[in-house]
């Protein structure tokens, strides 16, 4: 190489180390912000992975690289970064402690796991219980059940929502699978017994109908498998996941064996503190509560006041009020901000035929995960 050669060479290095340095500047920055949306996050009660943000900001980085044959390794980069971010924001949230209703490897836990990997789980005998546990301070947020696809809403949880005084921060359609769980060595044609919680019981009818089981109601999935394993038995075996197999060593004897294949339940993240979703964040919805006015037509009126401001809903639904008989709430969930400009004059509007509104949350997409 020549003299001339050498020093092109140390100038183009000197130059990448200036880059370097810069980036490493702009890295620290970064990580910063990093932090505090993982604070953010850690206060309330917010999952760290949102793949709608990260899928816009790959685009968006897309679109600033104009040479083609870079576009793929800033990509990378991005990707890269993001995962590092992801990371440092776990140990943030290391700290967090979230509650749910049941025991280890019931659903209510896996659906916490999922969405709070990293977070201290904390089981409570019960929604309420749970939702209560995060009122007093004790949990950071809940992981509840709200909706089933096959057996309907939860209706304990639907009246948590209306007199309780916490706020939906997020919703997650999580698919279920059910199988069937024994003891090792055990064949479908032993089981005389299933074991489960009445709605897995329904959810499987076909299964056990076809087999010509009898039913034994639990209060949860992970109790009745460990009610297998205790007793020991080949004829008795429970309805539950996977992930309880595991727990409590026992064998899964048929895989999938719900009527339908497209069982899915919604769980709610409850916190004490609001977290607003705006029109910046991908399709924002929203959850409503309100009683109607004693009056005819009050009930047509709010309804249609929400869909005059340009609010779509997804979900529609009434429960009677305990205390006040033959009265009812109504609960809603629809996209849009309704914390926006047309969200502020709907729920002005609806006070003239509603006694009662109430935003239980605002939150992002409704995210899908599989059990």
């Amino acid at each position: 190489m020549t003299k001339k050669a050498t020093e092109e060479l140390k100038e183009i290095r000197r130059r990448i180390t200036e880059i370097d340095n810069k980036m490493a500047e702009l890295f620290t920055d970064r990580m910063e912000q990093v932090k505090k949306v993982g604070e953010y996050k850690k206060i309330n009660s917010i999952p760290i992975y949102d793949p709608e943000r990260e899928e816009q900001v790959l685009k968006n980085g897309s679109e600033r690289i104009q040479e083609p044959e870079l576009k793929s390794y800033y990509v990378n980069f991005l990707k890269n970064l993001m995962e590092i971010a992801r990371r440092y924001q776990s140990n943030i949230l290391e700290g967090l402690k979230v509650g749910y209703s049941g025991t280890e490897g019931a659903f209510a836990h896996i659906a916490a796991s999922k969405i709070f990997p990293t977070a201290q789980k904390i089981a409570y005998p019960g929604f309420k219980k749970a939702y209560e546990a995060v009122e007093r301070g004790e949990c950071d947020c809940a992981v509840l059940p709200v909706e089933n696809s096959f057996a309907g809403d939860v209706d304990q949880v639907n009246d948590l929502m209306f007199s309780g005084s916490l706020f939906v921060n997020g919703m997650y359609d999580l698919a279920v699978t059910h199988d069937l769980l024994g003891i090792e060595g055990t064949d479908v044609k032993d089981i005389k017994t299933v074991v489960s919680h009445p709605q897995a019981l329904s959810q499987c009818a076909t299964f056990i109908k076809e087999n010509g089981l009898s039913e034994m109601e639990y209060s949860n999935t992970a109790l009745a498998a460990e009610y297998v394993k205790e007793k020991n038995d080949p004829s008795v075996a429970a309805i539950g996941s996977a992930e309880s197999a595991k727990l409590f060593g026992l064998s899964v004897i048929a895989r999938s064996i719900n009527d339908e294949r497209t069982n899915t339940t919604r769980f709610a993240v409850f916190s004490r503190v609001e977290s607003r979703a705006s029109n910046s964040t991908n399709s924002p919805y929203f959850s409503l509560m309100f009683t109607a006015r004693n009056e005819a037509g009050s009930l047509a009126e709010a309804l249609s006041i929400i869909g005059r401001h340009g609010f779509n809903m997804r979900t529609l639904r009434s429960r009677p009020m305990k205390e006040l008989l033959w009265q009812y709430y109504f609960y809603v969930e629809a996209s849009g901000d309704i914390y926006g400009e047309e969200g502020r004059l709907c729920l002005e509007e609806m006070k003239s035929c509603c006694d009662m509104i109430k935003v239980v949350g605002s939150y992002g997409n409704i995210k899908e995960q599989k059990i």
